[in-house]
């Protein structure tokens, strides 16, 4: 084992701005006001939280403990990995529910917000559906 000094500083601030992210983390996803904008806090502050808090155990086995363990590094990878592909199926699912307007969040408006694609074409997310109905320029 090594002199644990600065290993417990780094550590020591790894273990609060974890719990700093993820107080912010959970805290915006209990106060925003629409489903879009509550994704933000787990998927990014919360997850940016949790990874401190692995990147201090990472160091915290080996420099004190005198122990490795790849439990946390392949934590960490599932997390940063898993977190953005889970956003953007829930995003998606609401975009799909807002354009069939079976979504009861009038909060957002994604449908009649989109702009232009400049394709020719509308967005894939509401291709197929009754353009007369949600009046959703092709």
């Amino acid at each position: 084992m090594m002199d644990a000094g600065p290993f417990e500083i780094l550590i020591s601030a790894l273990l609060v701005l974890g719990g700093v992210f993820a107080l912010v983390g959970s805290w915006g996803l209990a106060r925003m006001p629409s489903l879009m904008t509550r994704l933000h806090g787990p998927t990014k502050v919360t997850t940016l939280g949790v990874g401190s808090l692995l990147v201090a155990s990472m160091i915290f086995f080996p420099a004190i403990q005198g122990t490795y363990s790849a439990h946390e590094l392949l934590i960490t990878l599932f997390l940063f990995l898993t977190a953005p592909i889970s956003a953007n199926m829930i995003a998606k699912a609401h975009l799909h529910r807002q354009g069939r307007q079976i979504d009861p969040n009038p909060m957002d408006d994604i449908a009649e917000g989109l702009p232009e694609t400049g394709l020719g074409t509308g967005w894939a997310t509401f291709q197929g559906l009754e353009t007369d109905k949600l009046n959703i320029p092709r």
